[in-house]
């Protein structure tokens, strides 16, 4: 495997990361998780951009140009001779001091990781998942934005331990109000009466690529109403249908929440023709 590293593929043994780096001290960095389907890189530019929003969110000067990351990514697939995988595009602070202070890391770095990456095995995508509802709050979006797409996930991973201890692989995350914002690594939908509802940005969500993918082009091209709106978990439990999305994930059915069954409890009507357009667009 080879990694793109600092502008130059290296081994993914060569590829290492300083112990002085302000992203393995503090988490200080942003990151992309990134799709490529039959040669091809999904909403690449998307991407590209909410990285660099990323980046200026937390004051880190990119190391390198959009199109010179765009260059990066589509070298590495081929270096490791994939059509169809997961890219992750991370930016770390770079090296400094042992103290807080981010700007006395001079140089940001920055690396490219292509491999393959399955979060739910095949079976929950045709009969749907089952996930529970974290008793862990999102962090308030005055104390963190959630538009950083940062390296700090400790929030996310000790929801994602309460899910994995409870036997299931996702948790839906309440924001401190009390209200649906997204779940560890995904964002959320839900379908009542033939339309679809997501929670806003006032909900502290990550705005998610396959989530405006599916808001924008394949929920009108289907003619299925959309909107934003904020939820109580009972908006949930009363659904005809959830689905779950996001890079990694893409178009997920949910079957079950805590102790109660989604509609059929299986992969609704429109979930599956969600997830089929998806796919065919892919």
């Amino acid at each position: 495997m080879k990694i793109w590293l600092d502008g130059k593929l290296v081994s993914r043994e060569e590829a290492k990361v300083s112990v002085f780096d302000h992203a393995v001290l503090y988490g200080d960095g942003c990151f992309e998780g990134i799709r490529a389907y039959n040669g091809r890189v999904f909403k690449l530019r998307s991407h590209l951009d909410r990285m660099f929003d990323s980046a200026d969110r937390i004051r880190l000067k990119p190391p390198y140009s959009k199109d010179e990351l765009a260059s990066a990514i589509r070298a590495t697939l081929e270096a490791n001779n994939l059509t169809d995988g997961y890219i992750r595009l991370v930016f770390t602070r770079g090296v400094g001091t042992l103290g807080l202070n981010p700007f006395k890391c001079p140089t940001a770095g920055c690396f490219i990781i292509t491999d393959f990456i399955q979060l739910y095995p095949d079976e929950l995508y045709r009969d749907g998942m089952a996930v529970i509802t974290a008793k862990r709050p999102r962090i308030p979006m005055k104390c963190l934005d959630p538009a950083i797409k940062s390296l700090n996930y400790l929030n996310n991973i000790l929801a994602k331990i309460e899910a994995i201890e409870a036997g299931v692989l996702e948790a839906i995350m309440l924001n401190t109000d009390g209200w649906v914002s997204e779940c560890t690594g995904d964002n959320i939908f839900m379908i009542k009466d033939g339309r679809i509802y997501t929670p806003p940005t006032a909900a502290g969500i990550l705005h998610g690529i396959t989530r405006q993918f599916v808001m924008r082009e394949l929920a009108p091209a289907l003619k299925i109403p959309i909107e934003e709106k904020m939820m109580k978990l009972d908006d949930l439990f009363k659904a005809d249908e959830v689905f779950l999305t996001g890079t990694a994930a893409e178009v997920i059915g949910v079957s079950k929440m805590d102790d109660t069954t989604i509609g059929s409890g299986m992969v609704g009507p429109l979930t599956a023709k969600l997830t089929e357009a998806f796919r065919e667009r892919v």
